[in-house]
């Protein structure tokens, strides 16, 4: 640089603007390194709570809390409070953190969460974040059931438990032979037949859904539920029926639902063509499709909602929902399948033993498979609870002497950590029992059908059971579970409610 130009630029540095100027920068500058070296000011605060004015279910496994700047977390974690307590771990992510369940929140109970005197992590010790309470609360105690008397015969009734409130959903001209509940319990699969002074057929069912008027605003966002039509709003006003599978040309027999709502399973059979028949696949926005491959039996669907498990042969297979697929995977050592845990990881099969023995066994999805119990008797049904240590069965026990030969069933639980059997209750001599395990398994549901005379069975009107027999009467019961102590003794309480079939909606 030339003197003149230095001169110049000099002269220009000395002008009253640039003066000002230059104070103005000296004095920001000095501002932020003072607020650098202090620290910011403002509190730390939660700015998003993940449940907060939800209704959460039992998928619904963790909450997060979001900060608004970096905390100290075990001052954090020592302050955190639940009310009603639920216990649980923590975990981090930068300034979010999740708070994991030990197990499913119990239904029909609010929440509140609270957090102080946690601290910022580059914060003073005497500066604390702003005080938060959170509020959230569990879906109710709800579940469904096919009426036995009055007005209610052979129609679905909803009922909830917290609020004693009871709900007829379908309409008078239909008799429902089985149902299935949507994830978030908002409508209902169901299979009916039309009213007639004939007990219902099996053979001339069709399957509709119908809404419960339930809405639920979960954490979760779940698909929309399979309909024939545009699916319903989710606030959808109760007892809205739609056909979504017809009887013409086909029969439609046993039925399974995916856990995401989105595909059904139907085993149907030709009418005009009795060894043509199969599963098939039906989904909104298509037609229904036969699932190509061997003919086969009972069939559940997979927790992950694409394959299906079906008793083929002298096997189980396992099949993809994709019509013309061929199958994953073969089985050949069990004859059913009963269960399956919620994350997929577990499955309850049957082995038919040489011995007219059945054994049950727990198989994983990594290929273990270990023989928790052999007996004489039937197994009709297990449940795995919600965090898989224990395995809620039906079990029947064959009673030999002389001409008599018949089955007790009974409810039993089984440690899935040491394979020991705890017997629960001892139900009616009755082999149709339905026994449903709440979501957060808290409580089992089951039902104790009457026949009627065998004599008045023709021209009834009335519901058959499994065998044909005419259903006189039923009542539901109810037993609590207490899994933080196995050894209780439980006590079954029974409901003013006539019914069959009874299942807790998601």
């Amino acid at each position: 640089m030339t003197r003149s130009n230095f001169t110049a630029t000099l002269r220009s540095w000395t002008q009253p603007i640039d003066r000002v100027a230059i104070v103005l920068i000296v004095a920001l500058s000095l501002l932020i390194g003072i607020l650098l070296l202090s620290g910011e000011h403002a509190s730390a605060r939660v700015r998003d709570f993940s449940w907060q004015n939800k209704q959460v279910g039992a998928d619904d496994t963790a909450f997060t809390l979001t900060f608004s700047r970096p905390m100290d977390h075990a001052s954090v974690e020592s302050n955190l409070r639940l009310e009603p307590p639920l216990s649980g771990k923590v975990s981090w992510a930068g300034r979010r953190m999740a708070y994991t369940l030990s197990m499913p929140a119990p239904y029909g109970t609010s929440f509140q969460v609270q957090l102080q005197n946690a601290r910022d992590r580059f914060a003073s010790a005497r500066s604390s974040m702003q005080p938060f309470t959170g509020q959230f609360q569990t879906r109710d105690r709800v579940f469904a059931y096919i009426g036995v008397s009055g007005e209610e015969a052979g129609r679905l009734v909803l009922y909830n438990l917290n609020q004693q409130q009871k709900q007829v959903l379908t309409p008078q001209n239909m008799v429902v032979l089985e149902f299935k509940p949507y994830p978030l319990g908002d409508r209902l699969l169901f299979a009916a037949t039309p009213r007639t002074t004939q007990p219902a057929a099996l053979t001339d069912q069709q399957l509709f859904t119908v809404t419960t008027g339930i809405h639920v605003e979960s954490p979760r966002q779940l698909n929309a539920p399979v309909a024939v039509n545009e699916p319903a709003s989710v606030a959808a006003p109760p007892n809205q029926v739609d056909l979504v599978l017809d009887n013409k040309g086909y029969q439609n027999l046993k039925f399974d639902l995916s856990a995401d709502g989105n595909k059904i399973v139907v085993q149907r059979v030709n009418r005009s063509n009795p060894n043509d028949f199969g599963p098939w696949l039906v989904q909104a926005g298509a037609p229904p499709q036969p699932l190509k491959g061997e003919p086969g039996g009972d069939f559940l669907i997979t927790p992950d909602s694409q394959s299906l498990a079906i008793a083929q042969g002298q096997g189980l297979a396992i099949l993809p929902l994709q019509p013309g697929a061929k199958p994953l995977d073969f089985l050949p050592k069990f004859g059913m399948v009963l269960s399956f845990a919620k994350d997929g990881s577990l499955a309850t099969m049957v082995k038919f033993n040489t011995d007219n023995t059945r054994s049950l066994f727990l198989v994983s999805n990594q290929g273990t498979q270990k023989e928790l119990l052999r007996i004489t008797g039937s197994i009709l049904g297990a449940r795995f609870d919600p965090v898989k240590q224990t395995l809620y069965c039906l079990l029947t026990e064959l009673l030999t002497g002389g001409n008599l030969y018949r089955e007790q069933p009974y409810l039993a639980a089984i440690d899935l950590t040491t394979s020991k059997l705890r017997r629960l209750v001892m139900l009616p001599d009755q082999r149709d029992v339905q026994v449903s395990l709440s979501s957060d398994g808290l409580a089992l549901l089951f039902d104790q059908a009457i026949d009627s005379d065998p004599s008045l069975a023709s021209g009834s009107g009335k519901l058959q059971d499994s065998a044909g027999k005419v259903i006189a009467d039923s009542r539901l019961w109810l037993l609590p579970l207490d899994p933080n102590n196995p050894a209780a003794k439980l006590q079954p309480e029974s409901l003013p409610l006539p019914g069959l079939r009874p299942q807790w909606l998601p």
